[in-house]
């Protein structure tokens, strides 16, 4: 994997990060999707995720997974070692984040339109038992155009799960796109949207902090795939 945006990462991402990134080599059709989630992949773990709380993160963009891997070796959620051989015959690191491999990875992912119907089951059995916690999912814009997402994003907002956070990823791959934009796609069914670019870690920081009285979405501006 090479490194698309060499100048724009060092500027604000730490060089501990990048360098580990930089050693996840071997998935280079992947590059663009790794790279478009670095910076709220990064905010979330670094700023905002309270494990200790009961915070949970799913990752449904699965496809991809170097900045993941970067992420989680940089907090010391597993060893650096493994960064070295990505798919290896004995290497737990895949093409797609296995959880029964990655003991900090939450669920197994990368087909599209999986994470977020079970982020939403998952937040509906915290709130159906009272355990703490939030739930944040992090997906891509194509993921929209699988219809198990609307399925999702529907029964989410009439069921008003406010532990719920989901983060869209928009490099603008959607095959299909919704009038008015991603935030506003999720509005019409009740969820609170916010917008941030990649770059701006403070406001993503921000949106990714707020919650209320139903589900959120920040929805994350990145370099368009391809670009």
């Amino acid at each position: 994997m090479t490194m698309t945006e060499p100048d724009s990462f060092t500027e604000r991402l730490p060089a501990a990060l990048l360098d580990r990134l930089a050693r996840v080599t071997g998935d280079e059709k992947h590059s663009a999707a790794a790279h478009s989630t670095l910076d709220a992949l990064w905010v979330l773990h670094d700023r905002v995720l309270r494990p200790e709380g009961g915070d949970r993160f799913l990752l449904s963009k699965g496809h991809g997974p170097a900045s993941y891997y970067a992420v989680l070796a940089t907090r010391g959620l597993m060893p650096d070692r493994w960064l070295d051989d990505l798919a290896g015959v004995d290497s737990p690191l895949g093409h797609h984040p296995d959880r029964l491999l990655i003991p900090a990875v939450e669920i197994s992912s990368g087909s599209l339109g999986h994470g977020l119907p079970i982020a939403v089951g998952l937040a509906r059995g915290l709130d159906i038992t009272g355990t703490p916690g939030r739930v944040f999912v992090l997906i891509g814009d194509a993921e929209l155009d699988e219809g198990s997402n609307h399925e999702a994003i529907a029964v989410a907002g009439r069921l008003a799960l406010a532990r719920l956070h989901a983060i869209v990823i928009d490099n603008s791959s959607a095959s299909l796109g919704w009038p008015g934009g991603i935030a506003r796609r999720f509005a019409l069914e009740g969820w609170d949207a916010a917008e941030a670019d990649s770059h701006d870690h403070a406001a993503l920081a921000a949106a990714l902090e707020t919650r209320g009285a139903a589900p959120r979405v920040t929805v994350v501006r990145t370099a368009a795939k391809g670009s």
